[in-house]
């Protein structure tokens, strides 16, 4: 794949020497932006030379905006419990972030010193994206999202056992708890375990979390 074909992406290092690679994928309405101020908050050591990348999604239109176009990874179709998303452009991201998993091997980092992170909307795409790559990964984190695909996703092998974290907001008005809930049933269901850990907060993050994220993150790699 020609570099011009990757999602465009913001990149932030730790440290000189390279060894390890998150790829953190954005909400809706959002970008790359919205995560890179967290990375020196995650107080990661010198030693520990971690690349952030922090891609943007494209700009489309989303139903249940009144067709606004802005950056989402697919159309949410309807804003029910269950989520009717347009799984065909999901699974589009999910193949666009696999490429940028492709590219940070390319560039030598192992697939099992790779972590594929997300927030809501980017949080289904990485469900979909890590749990489908052909390569073991170093480890899932999901943050107040759902697992859109779950009914249709193909899993690989290669990630059946993924360590898995979830984070979720216990008064989350957007993405209700039950959701993850539901998500951690279904990765039961498949023979997965994970991790899950909620907070007193709305759609966003907290210190405590960012906190418990780092030592997530840090215990994997």
């Amino acid at each position: 794949m020609s570099e011009e074909t990757y999602l465009p992406c913001i990149e932030v290092e730790t440290g000189s020497e390279i060894s390890a690679s998150v790829i953190w994928l954005h909400g809706l309405g959002a970008s790359g932006h919205d995560f890179e101020p967290i990375v020196p908050y995650l107080h990661f050591p010198k030693d520990l030379g971690v690349r952030f990348i922090f891609p943007h999604a494209p700009q489309i239109p989303v139903t249940i905006n009144n067709g606004v176009v802005m950056p989402a990874w697919y159309d949410i179709l309807d804003i029910s419990l269950g989520r009717k998303v347009d799984e065909p452009q999901l699974r589009a991201s999910a193949k666009a972030t696999q490429s940028l998993i492709e590219r940070e091997i390319s560039r030598g980092i192992k697939s099992d010193r790779i972590i594929l992170a997300g927030f809501s909307q980017g949080g289904a795409v990485v469900y979909e994206a890590a749990l489908s790559f052909d390569q073991p990964l170093a480890g899932l984190m999901i943050l107040s999202s759902y697992f859109a695909t779950a009914d249709s996703i193909q899993l690989s092998e290669a990630n059946k056992n993924i360590p898995i974290h979830i984070f979720h907001g216990t008064h989350d008005p957007v993405v209700p708890e039950s959701l993850a809930r539901e998500a951690i049933n279904r990765l039961n269901d498949f023979g997965f375990t994970s991790n899950y850990k909620t907070y007193p907060i709305e759609h966003s993050v907290s210190p405590e979390e960012i906190s418990d994220m780092s030592t997530w993150m840090q215990s994997v790699l």
